[in-house]
């Protein structure tokens, strides 16, 4: 696969095709079409999509990024997940450490810009994690929130040019619990602590009983995604 327009195309054609299938399928699917080629991204909320993807591709590359912001809890998950799943965890990181974000924007840019603070530590970052791959898998579900209710299980990511993969969008809460349940999946332990979405500490906060998980990502602002799917 060299061209865009042809990548472009089969994402589309298989959007439609797989848009039934079990998650395990979809994977089946990119791993042998794209081989050392496809990759799987996770927050290290939880290993659900690494552990579905190591089941039909053993040692797949998994990225991480490490904004510099996470909670201590996000990266005993990503070590663990290295550890003991068959997948290989790359670590991306941003440019600049967050001392030097710091020095240049002034502290706290999050609380300033949170755009500019995720386009710098987690936008650009996987941008350049992703020039050797075809393919990226993500753990987005259509259930999370209404701005990821039209979520493909197969697209195209037009700002990277990449063909885009959710093999678990049609999953519920509850189909993911099963699925951690019933495999011993790794979670991040903070998910047991009050928070339904687990990304950086100083943007993220606990949900009450019943809310959109996504309610804890900068609380008290109309930001509800940090730029890495759209």
């Amino acid at each position: 696969m060299t061209g865009t327009t042809d990548l472009r195309r089969l994402a589309e054609r298989a959007g439609r095709e797989l848009e039934d299938a079990p998650a395990s399928d979809i994977l089946s699917w990119a791993a042998d079409t794209f081989g050392a080629r496809f990759c799987v991204t996770s927050s290290m909320e939880d290993a659900v999509v690494a552990h579905l993807a190591s089941r039909v591709r053993p040692g797949v590359d998994v990225l991480f990024l490490d904004t510099g912001y996470h909670f201590p809890e996000t990266i005993g998950t990503r070590d663990a997940v290295a550890a003991v799943m068959d997948v290989n965890v790359v670590t991306l990181t941003p440019e600049r450490s967050v001392a030097e974000q710091d020095a240049e924007h002034g502290p706290a840019l999050h609380d300033r810009d949170p755009d500019l603070c995720c386009a710098l530590r987690k936008v650009a970052p996987l941008a350049n994690g992703l020039v050797d791959y075809d393919a990226w898998a993500t753990g987005l579900r259509r259930d999370e929130s209404p701005t990821r209710a039209n979520t493909p299980v197969v697209g195209w990511d037009e700002r990277r040019g990449k063909v885009k993969i959710a093999p678990v969008a049609r999953w519920t809460q509850d189909d993911v619990d099963r699925y951690v349940a019933e495999h011993g999946v790794l979670t991040n332990p903070l998910l047991m602590d009050g928070y339904a979405s687990v990304g950086c500490a100083p943007c993220t906060s606990r949900v009450a009983a019943g809310e959109d998980a996504r309610v804890g990502r900068w609380a008290g602002r109309a930001k509800t995604e940090c730029g890495l799917h759209g």
